[in-house]
């Protein structure tokens, strides 16, 4: 009776559980009810109301990312004067659609030439053509007999294109002289016109005319551009330079594009073949500044590849501004004095093989070249007469032999090479070796005048220069003795003339530098070891020289000449520059293994050849407002310049190295005049006065900048304008 109770209980619970089960189950259908409801009334509306637009979505696809150019980095001197500018001029582009035809590109062409003048001089014999074949393409297939065509076509190992290029080219040498002169002056223009169009990828703006685009033909081509599938008028810029200085270097045009051989490396980076790229100099050195990021933009298309959308995917930004190390005033009126010495040594007789004429002026402490001058006289080949031409290059791309202006070098390798001391005492004298001509001073071809090492730098004694290469090769100077060197003589002279920058790259932040020319190294040639010491067997650059007198000046660092100062982002307001972003300071490259006494003594010399009674300077520096030290040198030359018919002609070359203040050097300078005479007797000092005019406007300059409060340390100062009016466009560089 007692279990009874138990039995209802459990089966109260029994039922109270499947009540719970049944209710869960019915939630939970009602729950998959419902969200299959929502399925089914998604997929209605997806199909039924946004059917058609994701049609339209699935049949559009993204393309590869197209850059379009932006501003290329102006270039600014030390004090912030522009140099190089990009000035704005209309544009008419086209961009080629991946379906458009060559039918379609051809209409669109014509109605352009209706519309502007396109000029007609790059149009090649090829380009004639080619249009010929299209405009007259069954005549021109004609040409070829369906005989002819089999046989091509039965080739071994041809594939298709190959076997169309061979039918086109016979088409092309069949067709007449005749043929190409049906084709008109309007013919040549629409051909002009769609040479342009052709040559661009797909979906990337192709420059037609950027050239000289009037406003006329501007407006006329905006008003119909919806009669005309990709074409679009634009803004584009074109590079002009404010100064003739060719270090600054060119750009390719637009019409021009990237050049043969560098294409694949430019297109590699993202480039178009129609992009301004930098062929020469400062703009090739420092392309990947100037050029700056493009915008990149993706083009969305639909299934006929029109194009139905653009989206910007980065936004460009324009190329990096380069504030140079030149001062633009300094230059300018350095190029006028070299150019008027120039000029004045070329109307004097024997002057027929000179052509050239050079100066570079350094911050021996920082590197900084405030100037750098290059002048070379060229016969114009349309009015045949002479014009002088910038030639600045030069300084690190051509090299001769130095002479004397070497002897501080000379000197301080026999120090360190612990042949010679200060304290030595030579004879200068003619020196006699066995089976040569004697080898003498200029000043004195005789006698026997005794001195130390600061006399033989004022007086430019050759002789000491001779007996110091002689102790280096281990064989101390006797009347008559043979001479035989050691092979490490030369080694030993030119390693320690390359300590200086002598014999070798500066390092200076510009293309194609050249290291000069050394002679044979024969051991049998004795005496070309002696005039590698008075620099006449071994050729330098200008720019060694700046540098080797550097080394002197500022203690014994080599510093890396630079002609880039400071990298800023472009200027937000055209007021100011823009931000620094990177400032190119000193770079020393070694220190030359003497000991300061032993390069004060030098410098001593140095300044004796300015100041001393005999000093081959004195006349140009002895009266200075300013003091400074130098060395002069004039080189016997054999000629081997641009008049082949005259190599080997004898010739003197003079040049002259120096700096200034003496006690606290600022400014280093080297001036080389090249094959100057073949009078071998004159006795010319325009290297002299070259040098003290450009000392003389150097310290001029300083003195007005000061007055003016004008000073290039300030990275926030202002945009100031180019000190000449002058503009030379892309398309007029040479």
């Amino acid at each position: 009776m007692r279990k009874e109770p138990e039995k209802n209980r459990a089966a109260s619970v029994k039922r109270k559980h499947h009540s719970n089960l049944t209710f869960r189950m019915n939630v939970l259908f009602f729950a998959i009810f419902i969200v299959f409801s929502m399925l089914i009334f998604r997929l209605g509306y997806m199909q039924i109301v946004k059917g058609k637009d994701y049609v339209r979505i699935l049949e559009r696809k993204e393309e590869v990312s197209v850059n379009t150019s932006v501003p290329r980095g102006r270039m600014y001197d030390r004090y912030g004067r522009i140099l190089v500018d990009n000035q704005p001029e209309n544009a008419i582009t086209y961009t080629k659609m991946q379906t458009s035809t060559t039918e379609e590109m051809l209409d669109i062409a014509e109605k352009l030439a209706q519309l502007i003048e396109q000029p007609t001089n790059r149009v090649t014999l090829r380009d004639k053509l080619d249009f010929w074949i299209l405009k007259n393409h069954d005549d021109a297939y004609a040409k070829v007999s369906k005989a002819e065509e089999k046989k091509i076509r039965e080739l071994e190992n041809m594939t298709t294109s190959q076997i169309n290029a061979q039918i086109d080219k016979l088409v092309r040498e069949r067709i007449t002289h005749e043929e190409l002169t049906q084709l008109t002056d309007a013919d040549l223009e629409v051909l002009a016109i769609y040479r342009e169009m052709a040559s661009g990828y797909s979906l990337s703006p192709q420059i037609i005319k950027s050239e000289n685009v009037s406003a006329e033909e501007f407006a006329r081509v905006s008003e119909r551009l919806t009669e005309l599938p990709g074409v679009n008028t634009t803004t584009d810029w074109k590079r002009v330079k404010l100064s003739s200085l060719a270090i600054l270097g060119r750009t390719t045009v637009p019409t021009k594009g990237i050049p043969k051989e560098k294409l694949n490396y430019y297109l590699a980076r993202d480039y178009s073949r129609n992009d301004r790229v930098g062929e020469s100099y400062i703009e090739a050195q420092y392309e990947e500044l100037l050029q700056g990021q493009k915008t990149v933009v993706k083009n969305i298309t639909n299934k006929k590849g029109q194009i139905v959308d653009t989206i910007t995917t980065y936004e460009g930004e324009p190329g990096k501004d380069l504030v140079l190390t030149l001062d633009s005033e300094l230059t300018a009126a350095t190029e006028k004095i070299v150019e008027e010495e120039l000029l004045k040594l070329k109307a004097l007789p024997g002057s027929y093989l000179l052509d050239r004429a050079f100066l570079v002026m350094m911050d021996p402490n920082t590197g900084d070249i405030l100037s750098m001058v290059g002048k070379k006289i060229e016969k114009n080949p349309e009015t045949g007469k002479n014009e002088v031409v910038d030639y600045s290059f030069g300084n690190f791309t051509t090299a001769y032999e130095a002479g004397s202006a070497v002897k501080g070098a000379t000197l301080l390798t026999g120090y360190n090479l612990g042949v010679i001391t200060p304290s030595t005492v030579f004879g200068d004298e003619p020196i006699h070796l066995m089976q040569t001509k004697p080898k003498t001073s200029i000043f004195n071809r005789n006698g026997y005048i005794s001195m130390d090492g600061l006399t033989a730098l004022e007086r430019s004694s050759n002789v000491y220069m001779f007996k110091t290469a002689l102790l280096i090769n281990g064989t101390p100077y006797s009347y008559g003795m043979p001479l035989r060197l050691n092979e490490n003589t030369f080694p030993k002279m030119r390693n320690n003339y390359a300590q200086f920058g002598l014999g070798v790259k500066t390092g200076i932040d510009l293309p194609n530098e050249f290291s000069g020319v050394q002679g044979p190294s024969d051991p049998t040639m004795g005496g070309k070891a002696l005039d590698l010491a008075i620099g006449q067997y071994d050729t330098y650059t200008p720019l060694q020289l700046v540098q080797y007198i550097s080394t002197i000046a500022n203690g014994g660092y080599r510093i890396q000449p630079h002609v880039v100062k400071e990298v800023h982002d472009p200027s937000k307001d055209g007021q100011q520059l823009g931000q620094l972003v990177t400032e190119i300071g000193p770079t020393i490259l070694n220190r030359i293994d003497n000991s300061a006494d032993e390069i004060d003594y030098v410098k001593t010399g140095l300044r004796r050849v300015y100041t001393g009674s005999k000093g081959s300077a004195r006349q140009e520096f002895a009266n200075a407002p300013f003091t400074a030290a130098g060395k002069t040198g004039t080189a016997q030359a054999v000629y081997y310049g641009p008049l082949t018919e005259y190599y080997g002609t004898e010739s003197i070359s003079f040049t002259h190295v120096g700096y200034a203040p003496y006690e606290n050097p600022e400014i280093a300078y080297a001036v080389i005049i090249p094959w100057a005479t073949t009078n071998t007797s004159a006795n010319l000092t325009n290297n002299n006065v070259i040098a003290r005019k450009a000392l003389d406007k150097y310290f001029e300059i300083k003195a007005k900048y000061k007055n003016e409060k004008v000073t290039d340390s300030d990275v926030s100062h202002p945009i100031l304008p180019a000190i000449t009016k002058d503009e030379i466009g892309e398309d007029e560089q040479e």
